[in-house]
């Protein structure tokens, strides 16, 4: 029985035991536990206050990655002229349809296409005998009442006629007149004049047809200036004044100079843009209407600087800039105006004077990364260049 109660009693601590390394967390053997806290043979006994203070041994530092190079410049500033590109058309500066005032047959066409003619020539006239003859009755009426006039005052002055007669022949020739005018009136509705000087580009009638009042006898153009006209963006027009210098490059290859002469105020509903006119002087006439024309304004000169098309690049935002280093050698976004875009290189603005832009490696480089700038040798900025003209050509 003692022996019965003894095994019942190791197994109540055994049990016990268990229990407790359980809620205590301690999954380690005991043994190996109580062997660790145990100081070894041969060492001292330090104080647990102490080995709260000490530091753990810092860990092995990381090595830093290296810097990545960048090339920059810091170009010379100068004063550029804003260019603005356009697209556009040649036309005439006047543009008129001529059409007969009434019906009739043509009697006289002086003209043919092509034909220069001063204001006041005669382009068409239709058969009126009849109205020439009311013109020419009408004159010889004019006469009689100007010579009865005059024998009237005659009289008048000797005293041998009333004064009421005298009345009567002024009256006769003030109605004479009159008649002598609507007779021409009548004659001059049968001619058809040019109203200014030009050229005369369409006659679609000949000698001897039939016209009705109000149709189309010819078409007159006046190309001394010829206009050039396109369209400004939004952002464009506030750059641009009456009376600037324009560069005009025809689809045959010609270049010619203007001066702009109307700006819209009003935009496209469809475009948003604003019409432009460009005068050209083209006395000659060598210039036609409706050739297809690159525009070429210059604006008022603006602080800028030339680079390479290869720098510009995107900013976080989705803008177009360029990437610089400051001061700290970290990597600086600028927005940029582009001024010009020439065979060399584009001319951009709003950039700061003192920036070191990067020419190589911007795109591998982020805003507010620190990199190792260097400076751009002359061989890589000719090379940049001459690859910005080659991209043009």
């Amino acid at each position: 029985m003692p022996k019965y109660r003894f095994h019942k009693l190791a197994a109540i601590v055994v049990l016990v035991g268990f229990a407790a390394w359980m809620v205590t967390g301690e999954f380690s053997s005991v043994g190996s536990a109580a062997a660790d806290n145990e100081p070894k043979a041969g060492e001292a006994e330090q104080p647990k206050a102490a080995d709260a203070g000490k530091a753990k041994p810092a860990e092995a530092e990381q090595p830093k990655a290296p810097l990545r190079t960048v090339a920059i410049i810091t170009p010379p500033r100068r004063t550029y002229a804003r260019a603005i590109r356009i697209s556009g058309l040649t036309e005439a500066d006047k543009r008129a349809v001529l059409a007969t005032r009434v019906a009739g047959v043509i009697n006289k066409l002086p003209v043919k296409q092509g034909q220069r003619v001063k204001t006041g020539d005669l382009v068409l006239m239709l058969a009126a005998e009849e109205k020439l003859s009311a013109v020419s009755n009408a004159k010889q009426l004019l006469v009689q009442r100007q010579a009865e006039l005059d024998a009237a005052l005659r009289l008048m002055k000797t005293g041998n006629l009333p004064k009421l007669q005298l009345d009567t022949a002024r009256s006769n020739l003030t109605l004479a007149q009159s008649h002598l005018e609507a007779a021409q009136a009548e004659l001059d509705r049968n001619e058809v004049k040019a109203p200014f000087d030009g050229v005369i580009d369409r006659v679609p009638v000949e000698l001897g047809s039939s016209v009705m009042q109000g149709g189309e006898v010819a078409t007159i153009l006046s190309l001394d200036p010829v206009i050039a006209r396109g369209e400004v963006s939004e952002r464009d027009l506030g750059y641009l004044k009456i009376g600037d210098k324009a560069n005009v490059r025809l689809v045959s290859g010609q270049n010619v100079e203007g001066t702009v002469r109307y700006i819209s105020r009003d935009a496209s509903s469809a475009t948003r843009t604003f019409r432009v006119e460009i005068a050209i002087p083209n006395p000659e006439g060598t210039i036609p209407a409706g050739m297809t024309a690159e525009i070429a304004l210059s604006a008022q000169p603006t602080d800028a600087v030339m680079l390479p098309r290869s720098v510009v690049t995107l900013g976080d935002k989705g803008d177009l800039g360029i990437r610089a280093v400051d001061k700290d050698d970290k990597v600086v976004f600028f927005p940029i105006d582009l001024v010009d875009d020439t065979p060399t290189g584009l001319v951009l603005g709003g950039i700061p004077a003192d920036a070191r832009i990067i020419v190589a490696g911007q795109e591998l480089v982020k805003e507010g990364e620190a990199v190792k700038p260097v400076e751009a040798d002359q061989a890589t900025i000719q090379k940049l260049l001459g690859e910005a003209t080659a991209g043009t050509q």
